[in-house]
């Protein structure tokens, strides 16, 4: 049975509207870290690459390669942190997307080793 995060991970990817505390265990990711503005074409760029590895996995099976443990999966979705330093911040509360830091992240199943990775 394929492994659907929609479905089967609701309370982490599709919380209700109102706030509600969620306990989020670890776990494995692809990540990349940068700084600049989210429109720029280098991050386009960088998740581009999160995504050309998360589905080199999923689709090793149809490369004659099942690492042990796979099930089959929906891919799961980009995910990211930002954060500013404050001095980039200006008084009235403005900033520019050039300052912006970041970490963007795809999660990947639980069979996916760092060897395997």
């Amino acid at each position: 049975m394929k492994y659907e995060w929609r479905k089967q991970a609701k309370a982490l990817y599709l919380p209700p509207q109102t706030p509600t505390p969620i306990t989020v265990p670890p776990f494995n990711y692809y990540t990349i870290s940068g700084h600049g503005d989210p429109n720029d074409i280098e991050f386009g760029e960088r998740t581009a690459a999160l995504y050309a590895m998360a589905y080199g996995i999923r689709m090793m099976p149809k490369q004659g390669l099942t690492p042990d443990g796979y099930y089959e999966y929906t891919v799961f979705p980009l995910e990211g942190l930002w954060t500013l330093d404050p001095a980039d911040v200006a008084a009235d509360g403005q900033f520019d997307k050039a300052d912006l830091q970041y970490k963007i992240m795809l999660r990947q199943p639980d069979f996916v080793t760092p060897a395997l990775a």
